[in-house]
């Protein structure tokens, strides 16, 4: 019998024991959260300790399936993934990175910095597990993960037509977020510079030839600044200043390299030296035409300016039109080059 009041006494207290517990959690509802908070403080407080040393913080496989996708997460997180070892090659990811940096620090530094946006970046021989997780086979890319639910495709930056520049992140992060990020760069002087040498190189030039200017009069001077003026408009260097895209995309897969953007929204810096170089050509080919039919030399010379000039406006103009072909699909027209 003392055995039975024993195991009596235990289940006693065993249920009270339960029904205190059940009490107390349906009087607080938040004890069960209780764990999830201090899960989300730690992540937050890693992030903001990492921050604090870096504006970027460099995230592996693992770093990244624990502060990116496992949650509870109130918080997004811009990664930049890139391959910035030397064996990979990606000149354009370095530029890239550049101004991933300045981008992240102009927001560290901001009085506006909050815990709402972290910046990091993923090397692929630091995380290639990321890379095949996420089915990348390009570099460099950025993505927003937002602070709830999957990306979207807008949290995909649209890097081959608004460029890498962080004046063009600090839109798309603004768009995405809410936060306005005011882009802060550091003291640049190889502009002021190089303008103050062409202002002494042209003072100097002046000085030297005080006593005859007659050079600031000759038509062909003011003729062929113009045409350099027009060749480079027409490239699309200005465009190229206000978007800032990459010299030319590398594929870190295949390691094939393309100069030539394959569509009309977008253009690469090396595509614009192209146009530039035909655009030259096709203009010597229409002024050696016009000096073989204009000028005073023996008609042996003026033939051999003539077949050049028209051998260079056709395989230059040629090569211009099929450009314009591979970039706008569906153009019907070609001249000897399909």
């Amino acid at each position: 019998w003392g055995l039975v009041d024993g195991l009596g006494l235990f289940k006693t207290l065993t249920s009270l024991s339960l029904q205190t517990l059940l009490s107390e959690r349906g009087a607080n509802p938040n004890l069960s959260s209780l764990s999830l908070q201090t899960l989300l403080s730690e992540k937050v407080g890693q992030l903001m300790d990492w921050t604090g040393r870096r504006a970027v913080i460099r995230m592996n496989g693992e770093k990244f399936r624990r502060f990116v996708k496992a949650p509870p997460r109130n918080y997004s997180v811009v990664i930049m993934f890139t391959a910035l070892q030397p064996q990979r090659q990606c000149g354009v990811c370095k530029q890239a990175d550049e101004e991933y940096q300045i981008l992240a620090n102009s927001w560290r530094y901001s009085t506006a910095f909050t815990n709402k946006v972290f910046f990091a970046t993923v090397d692929f021989d630091e995380g290639s597990d990321v890379f095949q997780m996420l089915n990348m086979n390009s570099a460099p890319s950025f993505i927003h993960f937002p602070a709830k639910g999957k990306p979207k495709k807008s949290d995909s930056y649209e890097l081959q037509v608004r460029g890498f520049a962080a004046e063009q992140l600090a839109r798309w992060v603004g768009d995405r977020t809410d936060v306005q990020i005011r882009v802060i760069r550091p003291p640049n002087y190889a502009g002021p510079l190089m303008l103050g040498f062409l202002l002494a190189v042209i003072g100097g030039l002046a000085y030297l030839r005080r006593n005859n200017l007659e050079f600031l009069y000759n038509k062909n001077v003011w003729a062929f600044s113009a045409l350099c003026f027009c060749l480079i408009m027409t490239s699309g260097q200005m465009w190229n200043h206000i978007r800032g895209p990459p010299y030319a995309h590398k594929n870190p897969t295949t390691g094939q390299v393309s100069y030539i953007h394959g569509s009309s929204q977008a253009q690469f810096v090396a595509e614009t030296h192209i146009v530039l170089f035909f655009n030259s050509a096709v203009t010597m080919g229409m002024v050696l035409l016009h000096e073989a039919a204009t000028s005073d030399m023996d008609i042996g010379k003026r033939k051999i300016m003539c077949v050049a000039g028209i051998g260079l406006v056709m395989l230059f103009f040629s090569w211009l039109l099929s450009i314009f072909r591979a970039k706008y699909h569906g153009y019907p027209y070609s001249f000897l080059l399909s």
